[in-house]
């Protein structure tokens, strides 16, 4: 997965839109309450909060690659039990969970395949397993127009725009995975209001580095950078209060386990 050194870095970034798509999802999942649940790569927990939140489950088991998100989530979401591991060995059993679920997390999964088949051998029969991505090819709007500047001032930064390294990003390529393994597979989209305080509240996140925007915009020299700033400035859709009002999409998916 990328590498965020932080929680705290990563939930300014997409963190706190994640939150907000997660309560989309899950009410779209609409489980019935007291049903196991795995969150695999729970990153900082905003998916765990949520289930735990608005599902009233009976067991959340959140799963993370990362020592720091995982130390994260479990000081920040009390509830749930948390293990350091990847998506492709999950430490769980056979058929014990009832509902497996993963936010913005398959794009950094080099193992597709291996995931699902993960997914499938913990969750029981008749059991739900759903993602959701955010759609880097258009309708994240935060990252689109950072790469849209980014390469009119560099081109060769078109090989590291996300729309183009994550290919799993598009609904058609979500809906193919899923019927790989499970039945009855739905796609929809989730778009929600991403408003800006103002421009340093938009372009602070990305001295962060971690995900593949912030890791360029830190890889730049200071002339660079501050060019690519100011392009952004002038790009964005500043109100009159100074505010940037912007939209995000995800593309989620759902599957029955036959």
């Amino acid at each position: 997965m990328t590498n965020w050194a932080s929680g705290d870095a990563y939930e300014p970034y997409v963190g706190r839109w994640s939150r907000l798509v997660a309560a989309e999802f899950v009410r779209w999942l609409a489980v019935p309450a007291g049903r196991r649940w795995v969150d695999v790569g729970c990153g900082t927990g905003a998916l765990t909060a949520t289930i735990l939140r608005d599902a009233a489950p009976a067991s959340v088991a959140g799963v993370e690659p990362s020592e720091a998100f995982a130390a994260y989530a479990a000081a920040h979401v009390p509830g749930a039990e948390f293990h350091v591991a990847g998506a492709t060995a999950l430490p769980l059993a056979d058929d014990s969970a009832d509902v497996l679920v993963s936010g913005l997390v398959l794009n950094f999964v080099p193992d597709h395949a291996a995931a699902v088949a993960e997914a499938r051998r913990v969750v029981a029969s008749g059991g739900v397993v759903a993602a959701y991505v955010w759609d880097y090819a258009d309708g994240m709007q935060l990252m689109r127009h950072f790469w849209d500047v980014a390469g009119e001032l560099d081109p060769a930064v078109a090989a590291l725009d996300e729309a183009a390294t994550f290919p799993i990003c598009r609904p058609d390529a979500l809906a193919e995975l899923w019927r790989t393994a499970f039945a009855d597979v739905e796609v929809t989209g989730i778009t929600m209001p991403t408003v800006f305080r103002d421009f340093d509240d938009y372009w602070t996140p990305f001295l962060a580095g971690g995900a593949p925007a912030p890791a360029y915009t830190v890889s730049l020299d200071a002339d660079r950078q501050a060019a690519l700033r100011e392009a952004l400035r002038a790009r964005l859709p500043a109100g009159p209060d100074g505010s940037i009002a912007l939209t995000a999409r995800a593309w989620a998916v759902r599957g029955r386990v036959a």
